[in-house]
């Protein structure tokens, strides 16, 4: 089986959140065929929710799609690093491979910070593959943050 990335929609999901002015942060669940069946960008002021995370929303989203808690054999690619929630969410839906762009220092979940997929706890750990399009996720994250701490004309 040839290896096709679904990172540029991931990324898409991302901008539209921007847009919206979220995190531009976007994911998408890719099924054992390599078909993408979710996805979403963040959406957790739009909902007043703080679960509403790209990976929790097309997780959820997957699975109703499924008509299961589980995602055997499924992909999931985000633009950004995920937080030990969504880390978390990852390993309890058994996805089998992760790949993300950004790292995130600050509150990543995976390579930083709590690194969930290390502890005991952890019942399932996916493949993880980073700096899958890492440039283009920290630019749009970037520019975000930087628009939003320039004062305005």
């Amino acid at each position: 089986m040839t290896f096709k990335s679904h990172m540029s929609a991931a990324l898409s999901e991302a901008r539209a959140a921007g847009a919206r002015g979220e995190v531009p942060v976007g994911a998408v669940v890719v099924d054992p065929d390599g078909q993408i069946v979710a996805q979403a960008g963040n959406r957790t002021r739009e909902l007043n929710d703080p679960t509403a995370h790209a990976e929790i929303l097309a997780i959820r989203a997957a699975c109703a799609l499924a008509d299961s808690e589980r995602l055997i054999g499924h992909t999931l690619y985000v633009t950004l690093e995920p937080c030990a929630m969504c880390a978390s969410a990852i390993a309890t839906a058994r996805i089998a491979r992760l790949y993300y762009g950004a790292a995130d220092p600050k509150s990543g979940g995976v390579a930083h910070g709590a690194r969930v997929f290390t502890h005991p706890q952890c019942h399932h750990v996916p493949e993880v593959y980073d700096g899958i399009a890492a440039s283009e996720s920290e630019i749009l994250l970037r520019g975000f943050f930087r628009d939003r701490r320039t004062p305005s004309e």
